[in-house]
């Protein structure tokens, strides 16, 4: 019987001999030498192919189950043995033919090409023929098989040195090709989970932003990206790094050196960023032990002994505080004594030093030194320690004067008293919240803490004060508090104590400028923690609030390129958003929403009331009203939960027919309380696009808008801010949705009451009791208003009435009317170049051929700052130059050398050659 192997032989050689049968060697060599010169016709190629697979055919029917994976292997051997890539691109022809007719299996075939011994990478040809190969049959594995194939596949890679001519690299990629295609997941191969089993044990930590979600190298099962989440793969040792730790000292020197020689030291000047800077790396590099802070201290105090450098000592102080307060509880005192011979180096005072001005943001970094010694006072007291460190005689003064905030309002809170905050308490407690630094017992007790005691003790003047301060004062919390405070504020607008007008307002406002201010790569990596249960930071009743988070979700997505996933991360929280607040979104609107979110509205249409039905309600319950002659029948039929949200319509009609509302209608306002008298405003914002629509011009129309401003400014019957934002979030379309946005404009352009705002508002709608016989006396207290009013609040909705009006192109002149006359109080914005570079990239499609608009827009929200900042803050002079004053019939084109300049503009700015972003 003839070996197997000799049967393989003569049926390969046979073929790939063909014409060099007398030396085959010889003919090898040649071609070699002379590739590309000896060229087989297609006829000749496809005749070969066909012969040779007739012969090994036969040959293969004829073997035994068992001997089938010893033939492949074989048959590898053989060809990896050629030297002519012209013939091992034939026989891997063969090969896969063979596979394609379903003559030999796929996986077998794989596993033999890909488990050679002569398979290596310096045999470049070979290597890529070969994975060219398995890219083309691999299809036919089973997914057991391709998981398999996907291990020896990355082992084979991890082969390839990290260093390799870059000759070679084409070639070298045909595996990188393979894996590609086993994990593409249009193309079906292999479940992502068992590629995430094989691939996580490859990984390297990856490179992301840095923020308060870095450090992420785990793949996420569900879409197999990187979800910006979790820790380093990294063992929890830590280890001392005394060369961090000298580099550490030498920059605090060098900050100590800076604020000596810097003029406007006191007043803010450029060293403020380094010290900040040095403020978050020393806490993180001691807290996570890479450095030793009684070791540090030492050598500062060895550094900067005779050098009399004391301008910069309570900036020190206030940094080394940040890492004091938050860790001394855990560590032994004499862990911090050092600091204390620290400070006899620079602070050699025998007097009391003064007070400094309250009025600078920088006092705050004096009583940094008393802080200090408060804490470690307390912890030897704690500790039973005979150590006694009394206070030094020249921080008595800032002493007396400091005392623990936090503390300080809840004692209130639970005494309920009724005496406001202090002014100078409150702006001192927005400053220290924000720093990142000392969150443990700053923002996180803040929201963890103070407001739920502040909330259990029904303390709500002291509640509406630290809701004024997170909106007003306190720009820069982490997203997760942000978040966390939104989920508290949902809970608190469902509560019945809360049930208050002005109250009420403040909740609201303070969640929808949570909602648009949350940055775009900040809002899935926050939400994505909610997914198991959206219903927490989404409002059960609010249809405003949980727009504004839709649109926020929308830019997000948009923004951060994260469309292109296959399907909708956010898909729960858009289903519960449907459940608690169900609606449609204008066609216009939608066409700028990313292609998820677009399939997702459309698949989940809602049906609407049309106008007609909404007009004869309303003629209806006004019919109604006029028969009824009982005061408190009337009062309890219009104002008893269920009854449709159409009062405000029917106050509209009293005031069109009689110019007058009666007692019963305050009455009935008063009983329907805040929460619920938000959708008699959602109703009123229809109704009223229908009268204006349908109103016949001229007097008529005059007098609807007379009506329209009394309610607002006369009657105080509903908030401007509330009625545009209701306005601005119906789904309207075609005429209507150009009408909408004519009322808005009406509303802010018409009346001088907003431009010439007075002072203090009125929100329990005093104007309505002053006005009705008799007039009726007030009786709800205001809280105390400390930040907020009707501007400030105004600015969130401002910003979703401009994108309204970018979506609908009939509307830009209005758009740009509205600039012109409102775009100062962008001077107002927290984060004004952020809400403008958004737009612009959200936009981009509607503003393409609009460059008018697109330089009115940029104009009004930098140039609303120019009294604020220098000359160039923003904006580089060549741009204001060509761009902000291009003529529309010769467009500028910026040259190359102008992106160059923008670079080098950026470059000094970080060298601190130019300083134009120091306090922004």
């Amino acid at each position: 019987m003839i070996p197997m192997e000799t049967q393989l032989q003569s049926i390969f050689e046979e073929v790939v001999v063909s014409a060099a049968v007398c030396n085959p060697r010889k003919t090898e060599i040649i071609e070699e030498a002379f590739p590309g010169m000896f060229m087989d016709t297609p006829e000749d190629e496809k005749t070969k192919l066909i012969s040779c697979l007739a012969a090994f055919r036969q040959f293969w029917n004829g073997l035994s189950q068992d001997s089938h994976e010893q033939c492949i292997q074989w048959i590898v051997k053989f060809i990896h043995g050629q030297h002519s890539p012209k013939r091992i691109s034939f026989l891997y022809d063969c090969l896969a033919m063979a596979v394609e007719t379903g003559l030999l299996p796929p996986r077998m075939v794989c596993e033999s090409l890909i488990n050679s011994d002569n398979l290596e990478w310096e045999r470049t040809q070979l290597w890529a023929l070969t994975f060219k190969l398995v890219r083309k049959i691999i299809g036919g594995v089973d997914y057991k098989g391709v998981r398999d194939l996907l291990k020896v596949i990355l082992e084979k890679i991890l082969t390839i040195p990290n260093t390799v001519s870059s000759a070679v690299v084409q070639q070298l990629l045909a595996a990188r090709e393979v894996i590609a295609y086993i994990l593409e997941r249009n193309a079906c191969l292999l479940p992502a989970y068992f590629a995430v089993t094989e691939i996580r044990k490859l990984l390297l930590p990856v490179v992301n932003n840095s923020g308060a979600i870095c450090n992420s190298w785990k793949l996420d099962p569900a879409t197999l990206r990187f979800p910006l989440k979790g820790l380093l793969p990294y063992d929890k040792h830590k280890q001392r790094c005394p060369v961090l730790e000298d580099q550490l000292v030498d920059l605090v020197v060098y900050a100590m050196e800076r604020s000596e020689t810097e003029e406007k030291f006191d007043d803010g000047g450029t060293s403020q960023l380094l010290w900040q800077h040095l403020s978050s790396q020393l806490i993180f590099f001691v807290l996570f032990q890479f450095a030793s802070f009684p070791h540090m201290v030492l050598s500062l105090h060895q550094k900067l002994a005779g050098r009399g450098l004391i301008k910069g000592r309570d900036h020190l102080m206030w940094v080394l505080l940040q890492f004091i307060s938050g860790s001394i509880q855990k560590n032994a005192l004499a862990d911090f004594l050092p600091v204390m011979k620290l400070f006899d180096l620079l602070y050699p005072e025998k007097e009391c030093i003064p007070v400094p001005d309250i009025n600078k943001p920088q006092s705050t970094h004096a009583f940094a030194m008393t802080c200090i010694w408060i804490h470690l006072n307390r912890k030897a007291q704690n500790d039973n320690s005979k150590l006694q460190i009394p206070i030094p005689h020249s921080l008595k003064l800032h002493h007396d004067l400091i005392h623990s905030i936090a503390t300080r309002v809840i004692k209130l809170a639970h005494a309920k008293s009724s005496v406001a905050l202090a002014p100078a308490l409150v702006e001192t407690y927005s400053r220290l919240l924000v720093y990142m630094e000392i969150e443990s017992l700053g923002i996180k007790g803040f929201i963890s803490q103070l407001l739920p005691t502040v909330f259990k003790s029904h303390a709500w003047g002291i509640l509406h004060t630290l809701l004024e301060m997170f909106s007003y004062r306190m720009h820069h919390i982490q997203p997760h508090y942000r978040v966390q405070l939104l989920s508290h504020l949902h809970t608190l607008a469902a509560v019945a104590q809360t049930n208050q007008n002005q109250l009420h307002l403040c909740v609201e406002s303070t969640a929808l400028r949570l909602i648009t201010a949350l940055g775009s790569s900040e809002v899935q990596p926050q939400f994505t923690r909610f997914l198991s249960d959206p219903k927490t930071v989404l409002s059960a009743e609010s249809e405003e609030l949980n727009r504004a988070l839709i649109l926020t979700l929308a830019r997000a997505t948009h923004v951060t390129g994260s469309d292109s996933i296959q399907g909708t991360w956010c898909k729960d929280i858009l289903q519960t958003i449907m459940n608690f607040t169900p609606h449609n979104w204008a066609s216009h609107t939608l066409s700028c929403f990313p292609a998820p979110l677009q399939a997702f509205f459309k698949q989940n249409n809602v049906p609407q009331e049309s106008r007609f039905n909404l007009k004869k309600n309303v003629e209806e319950e006004y019919r109604k009203w006029k028969s009824m002659t009982d005061e408190n029948e009337i009062i309890t039929q219009f104002s008893v939960q269920g009854f449709p949200p159409l009062f405000l319509c029917l106050l509209w009609k009293m005031l069109l027919e009689t110019d007058h509302i009666s007692q019963i209608g305050y009455r009935v306002l008063e009983r329907i309380g805040a929460r619920a008298l938000v959708a008699h405003v959602r109703t009123f914002a229809d109704f009223l696009v229908y009268e204006f629509s349908t109103s016949a011009g001229g007097q008529q129309l005059n007098k609807c808008i007379e009506i329209l401003n009394d309610m607002v400014w006369k009657y105080n019957i509903v908030t401007l801010d509330r009625l545009i934002l209701c306005l601005a979030m119906r789904s309207h379309e075609g005429n209507e949705a150009q009408v909408c946005y004519f009322i808005i404009q009406l509303l802010l352009l018409k009346p001088n009451d907003f431009r010439n705002r007075k002072y203090p508002e009125k929100l329990y709608f005093e104007g309505l009791a002053e006005q009705v016989d008799p007039p009726v006396p007030i009786q709800s207290p205001y809280l105390p208003i400390y930040f907020g009013n009707v501007c400030l609040r105004f600015l969130p909705v401002f910003d979703i009435v401009i994108h309204r009006f970018l979506e609908l192109l009939p509307v830009s002149k209005s758009l740009e009317t509205l600039l012109d006359h409102l775009g100062g109080l962008y001077k107002f914005h927290d984060r004004p170049v952020t809400y403008l570079y958004n737009t612009l990239h959200y936009y981009e499609m509607c503003l393409r051929n609009r460059d008018h608009l697109k330089r009115k827009l940029v104009h009004a929200i930098i140039g609303s700052l120019k009294d604020n900042r220098p000359q160039g803050w923003c904006l580089s002079d060549t741009y204001l130059k060509h761009a902000m004053n291009a003529r529309e019939d010769n467009p500028w084109v910026p040259e190359d050398s102008y992106y160059c300049k923008l670079i080098g503009r950026l470059v000094d700015n970080i060298l601190s050659s130019v300083v134009f972003f120091q306090a922004l």
